[in-house]
């Protein structure tokens, strides 16, 4: 399918028109080792891996043909290596999270797919809880023996509701982007929304528009009260913005300020934000 423009500022060009990573029979060297590659990339998350990480002897029964793709993803999920990145230092939420990411290449449809999986982990343990998606049947029918997992979550398709499509842009930060290093740290990225039963908007991923970095806080209050909220109606906002360089301002690009504006000063605000270079991550109701 071809990259409209509408979803190219969305970051998805390498997924969208990217051919399908399979290892096939009597496959070249050059082939398997784009398997090897692709694998590491996909069930890591994008993150840097050092030579010394490397699975060597899972790599060397792959490329003898005496284990398929879909028993090295395995492999890598139930590795001392994923555990480092993923299992160690997030929260259960966050790692169920990666799972379907890494694993199916889609988020959690629903609260009570992230509840299964935490049973499950408590009552079965780790490799129970890997072994649940690579066994499934929606990884056998959309990956089989030797397909490499891919982000499935950008496409529509049978089964998938179009509130994975958002969520996926919640998991998904943009190519150059790895699981590891992204703003929002270990924490879940889907919980609140998944118990709430709503869908976020779309941020676009790293380097893909205008606005990538920018998310409105989950704080009620503004860290900064910058603005006089005495009007003349009760209707007062919350502005968030990011991006202001004026002196005075930090110039750090992720940073936000909030100031409380009245709806009286509300137009005037916004143009003041505008000509001081800030973009408006969010404007709320208090």
């Amino acid at each position: 399918m071809a990259i409209t423009t509408a979803a190219s500022r969305l970051g998805t060009e390498p997924f969208s028109d990217a051919s399908r990573i399979e290892l096939r029979p009597n496959a070249s060297r050059e082939e398997v080792e784009l398997v090897i590659r692709t694998v590491y990339r996909q069930v890591l998350g994008n993150d840097y891996i050092l030579a010394s990480d490397r699975l060597i002897s899972a790599e060397s029964l792959l490329r003898d043909g005496s284990l398929t793709v879909r028993e090295f993803v395995r492999t890598v999920a139930k590795s001392e290596l994923y555990k480092s990145k993923f299992f160690y230092n997030s929260f259960q939420t966050r790692l169920i999270e990666l799972n379907y990411k890494h694993l199916l290449g889609r988020a959690p449809y629903s609260e009570s797919e992230v509840t299964y999986h935490l049973d499950l982990y408590i009552n079965e343990g780790y490799d129970a809880e890997i072994d649940s998606y690579i066994d499934s049947i929606e990884y056998q029918n959309s990956f089989g023996e030797n397909v490499v997992p891919y982000y499935r979550g950008f496409d529509t398709q049978p089964g998938q509701t179009m509130a994975g499509f958002n969520r996926m842009f919640r998991l998904y930060r943009g190519y150059a982007n790895s699981d590891t290093s992204q703003v929002e740290g270990n924490r879940s990225r889907l919980a609140r929304e998944l118990a709430s039963n709503k869908v976020s908007s779309i941020v676009g991923p790293s380097g893909s528009n205008d606005n990538w970095g920018f998310r409105a806080t989950a704080d009620n209050a503004p860290k900064q009260n910058l603005g006089n909220a005495v009007g003349q109606s009760d209707r007062v906002y919350r502005i968030e913005v990011a991006g202001i360089r004026n002196p005075g301002y930090p110039s750090v690009r992720r940073s936000s300020t909030a100031f409380i504006v009245p709806y009286e000063r509300l137009s005037d605000k916004i143009q003041q934000i505008h000509r001081q270079g800030g973009k408006i991550v969010s404007i709320t109701s208090t």
